[in-house]
């Protein structure tokens, strides 16, 4: 079982790394603004398909414009590197590709709004 990670520490590797997220209930805490419900489920999936493979068990909340991610390590009793590692590995997955130059020409600007 990993450590948990102090918050202090968690506040520490938010500022640096994760700018987007945020503490909130004790848990990492990013909430994606969509364009649509379809973007919002397409967003899910890749989501749970990164938490599956991690073998991590996130709270999900979607909205018809919106997912909210909760991450915590349930084992560990609270926050752990575990938890930081996925939340890049989303961020990186759900962004991409975050500039107008890797994105496909038929693709709305605003499919993702974080």
């Amino acid at each position: 079982m990993e450590n948990r990670v102090t918050e202090p520490d968690a506040r520490q590797i938010i500022a640096s790394a994760l700018p987007n997220w945020e503490l909130r209930e004790e848990q990492l805490y990013r909430r994606f603004n969509t364009a649509s419900w379809r973007v919002t489920l397409m967003a899910a999936a890749a989501v749970g398909f990164l938490a599956e493979a991690a073998y991590h068990h996130p709270r999900l909340v979607l909205n018809y414009r919106s997912i909210e991610i909760f991450l915590t390590t349930s084992d560990a009793g609270g926050l752990t590197h575990k938890d930081f590692e996925l939340a890049r590995k989303i961020e990186q997955t759900v962004l991409w590709p975050q500039d107008s130059e890797g994105a496909p020409e038929n693709r709305p600007k605003d499919w993702l709004r974080s």
